[in-house]
């Protein structure tokens, strides 16, 4: 039987985010037509689709709406998505993956972690189990910034010192008696199986405070560590703009997680949009 041409149109929206260098706000909203063939009678698998769907054979004149989209939806899901020379079908079962086709980027993450919005990042996910443990992606803007390559932010070590000095502008705090420590552990380029060179960056920041700040006695005063994280970032240039993958961890787990985070790390791709 042949194949059915189908065009489908869309409207994407993302809410306001922030990025390196210059804070931004707005949104974005376009509209996206995809084409793509349906054979006939359709095979029907689940790559994308969180839940297995079964679709019986119809005639297309009798199907109802509700049955067309189940297998056009379905049909989609049967496309094996290559990005950056990683096959989605090979990811393993323990990670999702995102991929952004408005913005440009691809990454994966632990299945369990959830979305959470509103966030100020452009995409923001946790994990429910370690509400310090997440990872996010921030964008410059393309009216903001024009950026060739990462040779724009220097060498890496270069550019550890700006991601480091952004990170300890971001957690600046006007509590009295709050200090915060901050370390570049590592900085290095790589090229990564799409071609493009990608900046891994990895610094520790710890945060102390005093509680009782307003105590007239000094020992009273005693100052604590409140908590004490890594952050491994991940920066790609492509489209003009610069985009970060960031992870957060506790220093204290950080051994039992490494292996998923890097995973992370690895799979982040910017892509040509």
């Amino acid at each position: 039987m042949a194949a059915t041409t189908v065009q489908l149109w869309w409207w994407s929206t993302c809410s306001s985010t922030s990025n390196l260098s210059t804070s931004f706000m707005g949104h974005k909203c376009r509209c996206f037509k995809s084409s793509f063939a349906i054979p006939g009678p359709p095979s029907i698998s689940n790559h994308c689709l969180s839940s297995s769907q079964s679709v019986a054979s119809h005639s297309p004149l009798r199907a109802s709406r509700r049955e067309f989209l189940s297998i056009l939806l379905s049909a989609v899901g049967s496309f094996t998505l290559q990005v950056g020379g990683l096959a989605l079908a090979d990811i393993a079962s323990d990670f999702k993956q995102y991929i952004d086709r408005l913005d440009g980027y691809y990454f994966r993450y632990p299945e369990g972690w959830i979305q959470v919005r509103g966030a100020g990042a452009d995409i923001f996910f946790r994990n429910p189990v370690n509400l310090d443990e997440n990872v996010c992606v921030e964008i410059s803007s393309p009216s903001s910034s024009q950026y060739k390559g990462l040779n724009d932010l220097g060498s890496p070590d270069e550019a550890a010192v700006k991601v480091l000095r952004q990170y300890l502008t971001e957690f600046m705090s006007t509590r009295l008696g709050v200090r915060r420590e901050s370390s570049i552990i590592s900085a290095a380029s790589r090229i990564a199986d799409d071609g493009k060179f990608y900046y891994d960056i990895e610094v520790n920041v710890k945060s102390y405070a005093n509680e009782q700040e307003m105590a007239v006695m000094p020992q009273d005063r005693v100052v604590q560590l409140e908590w004490d994280r890594r952050y491994l970032s991940v920066l790609g240039v492509e489209n003009n703009r610069l985009y970060e993958l960031r992870l957060q961890v506790p220093e204290k787990i950080l051994a039992e997680e490494e292996k998923d985070l890097r995973g992370v790390m690895d799979s982040f791709r910017v892509i040509k949009i």
